[in-house]
Formats: C-alpha cells, structure tokens, sequence
C-alpha cells in the first residue's frame, strides 16, 4: 500500500509502516491520521499478516501534531483549536486499532518521538530504539496536557514519579535512559537498528500468533482496562487547556522558535 503519508511493505507476514513526511519530521496532519488509521486496519484484517513494525521515514519517529494543521474545519465557535474534535475522531481510533489488533505491534523508534509520537511509540506492545533516539512528552511546553493515552502508557510502564517528571518538565528522554527507565524494550546502535528492528519482527511474525493475541488481551485487561474512560478525559481536559492563553503563547512562541512566557491564564 502506497498512501500519501504512509507507506506500508509486507515481507513474510511482517508488515513495516512507515510514516512518511519526512520533511516535516513525521509530524500528524490530518491526512497521515486517516493514512495511518487506513494501515493499520489493513494490516488487521489482513491474515497474511501476523507482525507490524512502524517507524519513521527520515530522521524522526514523530516529532507530534503538526501545529501548522489547524485550519476551519478544527476551530470551535469561539475560534480555538477543536481539539476534542481531533483527539476522539483522528488519533483515538488509532490508538485503539493497535490496542486491539491481535497481533504484535512494534515501534521502531529512530529519532525523536515527541509529543503524540511519543504516545504513538508508548502504545505499541514493544518499544525499541536507536542508539540516537529520544522520548518526550512536549505537551507541557505549549501548555497542554498529555494525550493519545500517554497518560496511561507512560505510568504504565515507568511508575508515578518519572510518569510526572515527563508530564511536567517536558524534558527529553534519551534512549539509554528509556532503556533504564523501561520505556523502551530494547536499544541498538544506530547503524544495526534497521537491521535488528526488522529481525525482531520477523521473529514475531514466525511465532505463535494467537499466543501474542491471548497475552495482549491479558495485559489490556490488566493494565489498560481504563483505556476508553481515560481517552476521553484526555480529550476533555486537553479542550480546556486549548482555550488557554497559556496554550496560544506557547504555540506562538514554539512557531517563533522563542521561549514562551506564561502567564498562569
């Protein structure tokens, strides 16, 4: 499948998805939402395929929303962005699709995955890495919240305390600290992680796959079981942040590549 925003390959039962706006580092449009979406349904419902890997085309994983996509059709009536609008239509369908899938998802991080990249990343069912790679949480930085379930996927898998810590002080974390932190799975040096990214899921693609359906459906009841009412207040706090003034300094501070100055309002 060749779409405008993402390209996926199937080789053996493993399916590679590859995010494809590489000028843009990979950040969410409209179009690589519905692109993405489109990927992964194909990529369930077909019984060729028993592994996905997704990762990123250029030198990012994905570096988040793409804060230049807001256009009409993405305003409320009071003329802020409708962000509950985009997260429960665009990216929380996606989010359920990889959840859901009963299949192994790997995320193939290469370069940052910031933002709902990270979220995208935190959501698959293994995590691994290059050697250069990074994971951030940006939200912060403009004034929003967490989203894309990242405010479960993150305490999920690292605890309360480095869950706030990325949450609040919107700092990157490296590789090897994911590593440590257990963010990640696994990392490779730069030069092997094509390489040992696509052996991985290989290897899951010969393995026993209704074996990896039963343990996602295990480790979805245990851990996630709150997903959808998570989702949700995501969304509905994120609506609230997006009528900020915090929100529109720090987008027009990040766009003028400026420190933003907030105001608390």
């Amino acid at each position: 499948m060749h779409m405008d925003t993402v390209n996926v390959r199937i080789d053996q039962g493993a399916a590679t998805i590859e995010l494809n706006r590489p000028e843009a580092l990979n950040a969410w449009n409209k179009q690589l939402g519905e692109d993405l979406l489109a990927a992964l349904t194909h990529a369930s419902e077909e019984e060729a395929v028993r592994a996905v890997r997704i990762v990123g085309a250029g030198r990012a994983f994905s570096s988040g929303a793409d804060l230049r996509d807001i256009s009409g059709d993405d305003l409320t009536p009071e003329g802020r962005p409708n962000v509950y609008g985009v997260l429960t239509e665009r990216y929380h369908p996606i989010m359920q699709a990889i959840r859901e899938m009963g299949k192994p998802v790997v995320a193939a991080v290469n370069g940052g995955a910031v933002g709902i990249g990270c979220s995208l990343a935190l959501c698959c069912d293994l995590v691994v890495a290059s050697q250069s790679a990074y994971f951030l949480l940006a939200f912060v930085n403009i004034g929003l919240v967490p989203d894309g379930g990242s405010s479960l996927f993150v305490p999920a898998r690292i605890g309360m305390a480095r869950a706030a810590e990325m949450a609040m002080l919107g700092e990157r974390v490296s590789a090897p600290e994911a590593l440590e932190w257990g963010l990640a799975n696994r990392v490779f040096a730069d030069e092997d992680f094509e390489r040992e990214s696509a052996a991985l899921t290989a290897r899951l693609a010969l393995g026993p796959t209704r074996s990896y359906a039963a343990c996602k459906r295990l480790l979805n009841e245990r851990m996630y079981a709150g997903m959808e009412e998570q989702l949700e207040l995501e969304a509905t706090l994120q609506q609230e942040m997006a009528g900020s003034d915090d929100f529109i300094e720090g987008v027009s501070a990040f766009l003028a590549k400026r420190p933003a100055r907030f105001a608390g309002r």
